[in-house]
């Protein structure tokens, strides 16, 4: 009997180490405090998205991949980048058609 009580003793004394230790190494288990609705720790600019940025992202893991709102959020963000892109560059193309044609007019007509 009593060989078996310094058994459990050694075996409780064992576990409360192995569960400090635990406890300093991985922390105490708070939970952070969730995002707000629609937020995502996925980071991108806020404008001017560079290749480096895309190449750069990392999308949170979850049980059946990546946590698709992230995907899709960044999906749409450099999808409306690039549209924007393409606008700025339609609107400088049609500011120089007009000056470039100004100057092959030829100047004795």
């Amino acid at each position: 009997m009593t060989t078996a009580l310094i058994y459990l003793v050694v075996m409780l004394l064992v576990a409360a180490v192995v569960f400090l230790l635990a406890a300093v190494v991985f922390g105490r288990g708070e939970e952070l405090a969730p995002l707000p609705p629609g937020s995502s720790p996925t980071r991108l600019p806020a404008e001017d998205i560079t290749g480096e940025d895309v190449r750069q992202v990392r999308f949170q893991l979850v049980f059946r991949g990546y946590k698709m709102s992230e995907v899709d959020w960044v999906l749409r963000r450099t999808g409306v980048e690039l549209d924007e892109l393409r606008e700025r560059v339609a609107r400088l193309e049609a500011a120089r058609q007009p000056r470039e044609a100004a100057h092959r007019r030829p100047t004795g007509e």
